[in-house]
């Protein structure tokens, strides 16, 4: 499961617009400012596209996907392609969803799909999940956010706020389907993608042993998010 975190702020980013006191009157107050970030003031509209709507805007995607990655021109190459072959793969899975954010272009994608309980897992996914989460696949309550790709800003900015663009692209996801939570899988090495989440309002699964899977073990932990 993706979450596209940009690379750590340079230097250049981190000093941008910021040019130090203003010296031409510093006896006046300066006037608290519009908050900044991701927020529905800025335009961005959410919406689900259909199945053909998809294969229409593929190639937009597969941008936003390498865009959002990081890295130089060879790394997008990689990435777009890889993003490409993996969304091809999971529209075709019962309940897929993906929305969308944008203005005058695109800036922003989820997508996930019901887990049920009665039905094929994703990739060995019911080998991590506590037996309270199998009961609400069971009920159909249970929905995985696979994909959340979003700005640099986003991460950075307002996490906790409800307008902030990835914890609207994942609630209407969860919305649209009448889910109780979202879950997502993270590799326990990645902690800049834990961190993210965390501050989009997901939580770790603990205190509850996973069933008992075919698949092997692996390094990774259960998030979850409350619809």
């Amino acid at each position: 499961m993706t979450v596209n975190v940009p690379a750590p702020s340079t230097t250049t980013e981190l000093l941008a617009g910021h040019v130090g006191p203003d010296r031409r009157d510093t006896r006046k107050q300066r006037r608290p400012g519009p908050e900044r970030g991701s927020s529905p003031r800025a335009g961005e509209r959410v919406r689900e596209l259909t199945r053909g709507q998809i294969e229409d805007r593929v190639g937009e995607l597969g941008d936003l996907y390498a865009t959002t990655s990081g890295g130089g021109p060879w790394a997008w190459n990689q990435a777009r392609s890889a993003f490409l072959r993996r969304l091809a793969a999971d529209v075709r899975r019962p309940g897929f969803e993906l929305v969308i954010a944008e203005s005058t272009e695109l800036t922003g994608c989820a997508y996930g799909f019901p887990v049920r309980g009665d039905g094929p897992w994703w990739e060995g996914l019911d080998g991590y999940l506590p037996g309270s989460l199998l009961r609400a696949a069971a009920c159909g309550h249970l929905f995985v956010i696979s994909v959340i790709l979003v700005p640099p800003q986003v991460r950075r900015e307002n996490q906790d706020r409800p307008w902030n663009l990835a914890r609207r692209l994942q609630k209407r996801l969860l919305t649209d389907h009448g889910a109780a939570l979202g879950v997502m899988l993270v590799s326990r090495s990645d902690s800049r993608t834990a961190e993210a989440l965390r501050s989009w309002g997901w939580r770790y699964v603990e205190g509850d042993a996973p069933r008992t899977s075919a698949f092997p073990p692996g390094p990774f932990r259960v998030l979850i998010l409350g619809a």
